[in-house]
């Protein structure tokens, strides 16, 4: 069975030209992994407790999206990415060429995937993986009320927001430019816009959102946010309110971004990054080249939204 499912090549890939496909899973470290449970369950996502770590799915969805685990401060550990099974040769040639060590998976963490470090030290990983990152643009609903009823429902019955995916992460680098070089040389993603040397936005080439990564930048590396696709502009907004009566209100939203042009609602955790409730993101279908842009930040950031936390970019992660 195993030989007959690798003689079937893949449909939503770009012939010839090698880059991982998907955003696979991320970890951290937290000091308190049941806090990270409390919040992460109150945001819709499924949590499990698998092998001493706190896993986090989406209700209804068998792929592993990330893991948390327990440590004396909290740390973004690495991220992992997705490939065709037949390009992770030419990944482990292309490391070879560009002279990049490959390292042991960290202690606990076993897996055959190539692993190695980025300019800013954050540990990254290419493994075999079914491709995570959607083939189409997300559905989104979004269409006036009918006549002659109540089209909203009273507040005691508002359905429970459940995010559908890991949309995108974006991490702090030290230099944005080299972050963008390093992730198209070595992982074969593809800028799709940036705000000169403040912020950058990259995709997959087999057919992605506007960004499975970003990256702004900041004095260290760490995790500013995960980004969680959602059905609807309502979507967003019930779990915002959700979120607020659990004791998270401390948040960025609600929003429209430029670059992307999702609609948002940033939440804050425990440990100052963000879990962003997103949908409608603008999507780039594996046929197309997208012609990336640089774009001034006062006429790039967001079309509407209140002012930001003047926090808001601040790493948490980095120690003085």
């Amino acid at each position: 069975m195993t030989q007959i499912r690798s003689m079937i090549q893949p449909t939503h890939r770009r012939p010839g030209e090698l880059g991982v496909h998907s955003l696979d899973h991320f970890n951290f470290v937290v000091p308190d992994v049941a806090k990270a449970e409390t919040f992460y369950s109150a945001f819709g996502l499924n949590t499990k407790e698998e092998d001493g770590r706190l896993s986090l799915y989406t209700h209804g969805h068998p792929h592993r999206w990330g893991v948390v685990s327990e440590g004396p401060r909290k740390k973004f550990t690495y991220v992992s990415f997705g490939a065709f099974e037949d390009d992770m040769q030419g990944f482990r040639e292309r490391l070879e060429r560009l002279r990049i060590d490959r390292l042991d998976p960290p202690k606990g963490f076993e897996s055959n995937g190539l692993w190695f470090r980025d300019p800013d030290g954050t540990l990254v990983e290419i493994r075999v993986a079914e491709k995570s990152s959607p083939n189409d643009k997300a559905i989104f609903e979004m269409k006036g009320g009918d006549v002659g009823r109540q089209n909203a429902p009273n507040r005691s019955k508002a359905h429970t927001v459940q995010p559908r995916r890991l949309a995108h992460i974006l991490i702090f680098v030290t230099d944005i430019t080299r972050a963008i070089n390093f992730y198209r040389d070595v992982l074969g993603l593809r800028l799709s816009d940036r705000s000169g040397d403040l912020v950058a936005f990259m995709h997959g080439i087999h057919g992605s959102d506007h960004h499975m990564i970003a990256f702004v930048k900041s004095d260290g590396p760490g995790l500013h946010h995960l980004s969680w696709d959602v059905g609807s502009i309502n979507d967003i907004g019930v779990g915002a309110s959700h979120m607020a009566e659990k004791g998270f209100s401390y948040g960025w939203g609600l929003g429209r971004h430029v670059l992307g042009s999702n609609y948002f609602h940033y939440v804050r955790d425990p440990w100052g990054s963000f879990a962003e409730y997103s949908c409608d993101i603008d999507y780039i279908p594996v046929t197309q080249d997208w012609k990336d842009g640089d774009h001034p930040p006062e006429d790039s950031f967001y079309m509407w939204v209140p002012n930001p936390p003047e926090d808001f970019a601040h790493n948490f992660e980095v120690v003085k």
